[in-house]
């Protein structure tokens, strides 16, 4: 039973659908396992969602809400990397849903708002339609791409310098010396994938194109 003085509603529906995929992944998300969540029985979640397909399509739109998307007059290069910095740790938080994002049809309120904000401030800034267009493909190429590998390593990031030294202990640096160099310094070093990096140098090139460089 729902607690008492916490009545269920969509959001808590879709907010409950998050924590269950986050901690156990998309493929253990059923009517049947949410309900047991909420400690309900799954029939009474069709009072607030249409059917599996439309909890997946919300709780999708509800994860994007949660990327900052800095507001209007803001310098379009300080807010396109706070939102991409924003969507990187909200899509780590949430393994499941970079592929969700790219995959899904329906596009919700949420998204729209993303957009809409995303684009605007390209625009602002002084890019053609087509400028932001070509900028925001490139923004996000960086964005689903490094996440989409971070989230889909059989290890943690932070456990790279410790599984380095597994891997370079079995390595002959006579045949392959550059690589065995590469992982003694993330041993060393404890360095991991800077998401930043990569992020810069798009927006330098950004930045470089709009004017005229």
């Amino acid at each position: 039973m729902t607690p008492r003085g916490d009545p269920l509603n969509r959001e808590r529906v879709l907010r409950a659908a998050i924590a269950l995929a986050d901690r156990d992944g998309l493929d253990a998300l059923s009517m049947r396992k949410l309900g047991t969540e909420l400690g309900i029985e799954a029939m009474s979640l069709y009072n607030h969602v249409k059917n599996k397909n439309d909890l997946l399509d919300a709780i999708v739109d509800l994860v994007l809400t949660d990327i900052e998307v800095p507001p209007t007059g803001t310098p379009w290069k300080e807010a396109m990397r706070r939102r991409s910095i924003s969507a990187h740790d909200v899509l780590v938080a949430h393994p499941w849903a970079a592929v969700q994002i790219m995959s899904r049809f329906t596009i919700g309120p949420g998204m729209t708002k993303y957009l809409d904000s995303t684009l605007g401030r390209l625009l602002e800034g002084g890019f053609t339609v087509e400028g932001a267009l070509d900028a925001w493909h490139a923004l996000d190429s960086h964005l689903y791409g490094f996440t989409m590998q971070e989230v889909s390593l059989p290890f943690a990031v932070e456990a790279a310098p410790d599984v380095s030294a597994q891997v370079v202990g079995g390595l002959d640096p006579e045949r392959f010396p550059h690589v065995v160099r590469i992982m003694a310094h993330v041993m060393q070093s404890g360095r991991v994938e800077d998401f930043t990096f990569g992020l810069d140098l798009v927006l330098d090139g950004l930045e470089s194109k709009l004017n005229g460089s």
